[in-house]
């Protein structure tokens, strides 16, 4: 790659207003210059580029060669067209700025874009070309609109005059559809000494299109002859997820196809299925508050169910022992059925028996009992029957039943 500082010559005399090249020839002026400041500044990370005007208020360097290609193109934006392009003072300004460069190892280079009539002789130029060629400065003239008398041949002189081993180069850009820049990147301006090659015009071209924020005509707006790296790893990553995709578009068609080979239900099927759907989903939405319901309902239940069977067992067991505490004639009852029960049993007889002699015992449970009084005659002549009962019993032994 060369190791280039360019000086740009802008011409923004009055000769630009005119609108032969599209959209005006100041504008295809500025694009071309866009392009060969991108292209210069991507085709080596050392080179550097300026620009000046040569008309106007005078020649005026709006900017020191430099690699920030910001500061360049903002350069090109506001100029004042006016004036008449003075091309042997600009040409003389560009080569002072280039004197004073950084890098001394940068070759030296001075781009002219003449598109206005040209007043000097061909004896002033030929002496500014032999002044460049002494100090081994290259010149690159892109002759463009106005085409004078005398001017091709006042420029051609000026070349022959700089030129060295073919390092300097006359662009004539007649007017046409095509724009300026699509014209020059296919020029020498844009090729050099042929130590760029094609490359330095691609990446002319990257450069163009990042400058006015288009697409560059690559994948991804990447040059892989400027980042092959970065290029490639785009292009693995877009190649993975295309891949991803087309998986998930085939797993989702064998879905859809294993779905239509099941038979498709008739109409009323279809009906049918419908609606059941629609309770189904209706029950869904309704689901957490049938729950509640349900529930609800079940704990009532249950509480009923334990105050029934609490009622039928214990209160009423409870109001059956109140009420025989309270009447004799169920007490009575009471004794005489806990007599047939152990009536079976011919020990459980006999110690009844002798429960009922101790009227010292019963005395005191009766006492024991609320509501119950001893002495009562009731309960006298009930304690005799039953002992009676209990004594005939005794005589006649065990029933058949038993034995």
């Amino acid at each position: 790659m060369v190791l280039e500082a360019t000086m740009i010559c802008v011409d923004n005399s009055e000769w630009m207003r005119n609108g032969d090249y599209s959209p005006s020839r100041f504008q295809a002026q500025a694009d071309a210059i866009n392009l060969i400041c991108g292209a210069k500044t991507q085709a080596n990370p050392e080179n550097t580029v300026g620009v000046l005007t040569m008309a106007g208020k005078g020649v005026r360097v709006l900017a020191t060669p430099t690699a920030d290609l910001g500061r360049i193109l903002a350069c090109m934006h506001g100029l004042e067209m006016g004036g008449e392009m003075n091309i042997a003072s600009a040409i003389q300004v560009a080569q002072l700025a280039l004197k004073h460069r950084q890098n001394k190892n940068q070759q030296q280079r001075i781009i002219v874009f003449a598109g206005s009539p040209v007043k000097f002789e061909k004896k002033v130029l030929e002496m500014i070309g032999k002044k460049l060629k002494k100090n081994s400065v290259a010149l690159d003239i892109v002759d463009f609109g106005e085409e004078d008398d005398g001017k091709p041949e006042k420029l051609e002189a000026l070349l022959s005059a700089v030129n060295n081993n073919d390092s300097s180069h006359l662009v004539h850009v007649p007017p046409g559809p095509d724009a300026l820049s699509d014209v020059l990147i296919s020029t020498p301006v844009f090729t050099g000494d042929g130590e760029g090659g094609s490359g330095f015009a691609v990446a002319a071209a990257a450069a163009t299109a990042a400058a006015i924020g288009g697409s560059s005509g690559y994948d991804f707006d990447v040059d892989p002859n400027i980042d092959p790296e970065l290029a490639l790893a785009l292009r693995v990553s877009m190649e993975e997820e295309r891949a991803r995709q087309e998986a998930a578009a085939k797993r989702s068609a064998d879905e859809a196809s294993s779905r239509q080979g099941e038979e498709p239900p008739s109409k009323s099927e279809d009906v049918t299925m419908t609606e059941s759907g629609d309770v189904s989903v209706v029950n869904e939405d309704k689901k957490p508050t049938d729950d509640k319901v349900d529930e609800n309902d079940l704990l009532k239940q249950a509480l009923a169910m334990s105050m029934n069977m609490s009622g039928s067992g214990n209160s009423a067991g409870d109001a059956e022992m109140s009420e025989a505490t309270s009447a004799d004639q169920e007490l009575a009852l009471a004794l005489q059925m806990s007599m047939q029960e152990s009536a079976g049993e011919p020990s459980s007889q006999s110690d009844m028996s002798k429960v009922l002699e101790d009227q010292s015992f019963l005395s005191s449970i009766l006492e024991s009992l609320p509501g119950v009084d001893p002495n009562d005659p009731s309960v006298k002549e009930l304690l005799a029957s039953l002992k009676n009962q209990s004594q005939e019993k005794d005589k006649e032994g065990p029933s058949k039943e038993d034995k």
